[in-house]
């Protein structure tokens, strides 16, 4: 399954060699602002959170003994304190609910009796589907243990109530559908249908490999984010600030981590609110073997780099052992980390409530993508290499340096892979394809390459192939 690209060496985009790469960026599926008033909710909750105290006392209310709002339910209301503005905004400012691509036509109210039966076929799909990723939860011992044993007891808490909203839901949003016909639909047509002779009712299968992938996505990756919010937001909310101020080291320390908790942020709420009606759902998920291989290969339980063969840190030390004593050299590679950080942390930003590994769910064009497809990864390689340094070793001399560079080389190109894997699912798209030939002419990075390397990579011209599924 793969989307039909072709290069154009003559450095035209179409049909007519006239025809040449616009120098007007294309236009971005999600606007600047969603990111920015989730940031502003963030801000606030975690000042609630850490001077509740102080608040209290000024409000005249009997606190007691406790200290900050740092446990984990506070974790979770402040991603309920991100994820709420990016709602209000996505509906009132950007109007999404609108757009096309929902799929939805607010003006249709089709009678009950239509949609009922297909509604009801949609919900014992879903629940199958549910049901799947519970009863892989529930043999995992894994997802029992350590930080996901937080995450299980919360779905455990939320299940009964998302069962109960699901009914209502799916019976209004099918009446107002233009195709209430979905993978979700055909894998419970094929659950409950009455078998015929020869085999079941036919069904669409690209359909309902795109609903189990977009689940698998869903189910792999939200248990993971719910995993890691309570542990950086408590940290965040407990350690005194006379202790973030004591040195370089310690001012850097807590802001990679203040920027990496709103990237840890965003994204939940991006793989919670995968819903139509925000025009946030998962168009396509990434149908390539290899795509899914390299990302999880970045994330427990499958991870190859923390503890495991991939490890570039063993024998090794971070920035402040190495820098230490050095205040000025100090208060350099604070800067440095924190600004490759804060370019990884407005990516994750610019989609919004459209954050998601392995999915396409809307072209991505401002932000830190007006300079490089993939800013993210480009800034979090980075970042790994100034924070490691990993050809300076504790241990094991030049031979354990040299072979902790190899393993982050290796890391590096893992997120190569990745970014190759995703432009090979993306090109599908002729949003995509736009902007790829946009990019490639005009944002900084890919021209700065072409200037360093003396070489202009060709543009792309995309070619239909109905393998790859429809794209919204």
């Amino acid at each position: 399954m793969n989307p039909m690209v072709k290069t154009d060496p003559s450095g035209t985009f179409g049909a007519s060699a006239s025809q040449t790469v616009s120098t007007v960026r294309p236009r971005s599926a999600v606007s600047a602002g969603v990111g920015f008033v989730g940031l502003g909710g963030l801000l606030g909750y975690l000042l609630l959170a850490r001077y509740a105290p102080e608040i209290a006392a000024c409000l005249g209310i009997d606190w007691g003994a406790r200290g900050p709002m740092s446990g984990p339910n506070s974790a979770i209301a402040s991603v309920l304190a991100c994820g709420i503005p990016m709602v209000l905004w996505s509906v009132f400012v950007d109007k999404v609910h609108r757009n096309p691509s929902t799929g939805i036509d607010w003006a249709q109210r089709r009678p009950w009796r239509e949609t009922v039966d297909i509604s009801l076929t949609k919900l014992a799909g879903l629940w199958a589907t549910w049901g799947l990723i519970a009863l892989i939860y529930a043999t995992m011992r894994y997802y029992w243990t350590g930080n996901y044993a937080f995450s299980m007891d919360l779905l455990e808490r939320v299940a009964p109530w998302l069962l109960l909203v699901s009914v209502p839901y799916m019976l209004w949003l099918d009446r107002r559908m233009i195709e209430p016909r979905d993978g979700c639909y055909q894998f419970g047509r094929w659950l409950i249908a009455s078998p015929k002779k020869g085999g079941r009712q036919p069904v669409d299968g690209r359909a309902i490999g795109h609903h189990l992938r977009a689940w698998a996505v869903k189910g792999f990756f939200t248990a993971f984010m719910l995993s890691i919010v309570p542990g950086n937001f408590s940290a965040l909310v407990t350690v005194p600030m006379r202790d973030v101020l004591a040195n370089p080291y310690m001012t850097g320390i807590w802001t990679l981590n203040f920027l990496y908790l709103i990237d840890v942020h965003i994204a939940t709420v991006g793989y919670i609110l995968t819903l139509k009606p925000l025009d946030a759902h998962i168009r396509t998920a990434n149908p390539y073997g290899m795509a899914w291989v390299a990302a999880l290969v970045c994330y427990p339980p499958f991870i190859l780099m923390s503890g495991g063969p991939l490890d570039y840190q063993v024998n090794g030390a971070d920035w402040g052992h190495w820098l230490a004593g050095q205040e000025r050299l100090l208060i350099v590679w604070a800067v440095m980390l924190a600004l490759l950080t804060a370019i990884y942390s407005w990516a994750t930003m610019a989609f919004g409530i459209r954050f998601s590994n392995l999915t396409h769910r809307g072209i991505i064009t401002h932000g830190p993508y007006r300079f490089t497809r993939h800013p993210a990864y480009v800034s979090k390689n980075l970042s790994w290499w100034v924070a490691a340094m990993p050809f300076l070793v504790t241990a094991g001399g030049w031979v354990e340096g040299a072979r902790n560079v190899v393993l982050l080389a290796m890391v590096s190109g893992v997120y190569y892979w990745r970014a190759k894997t995703e432009e090979k699912h993306l090109l599908a798209d002729p949003a995509y394809v736009a902007y790829w030939n946009w990019a490639q002419a005009n944002a900084f990075v890919p021209r700065l390459c072409a200037r360093l390397t003396g070489r202009q990579r060709p543009l792309i011209r995309l070619e239909p192939d109905e393998r790859v599924g429809p794209v919204a």
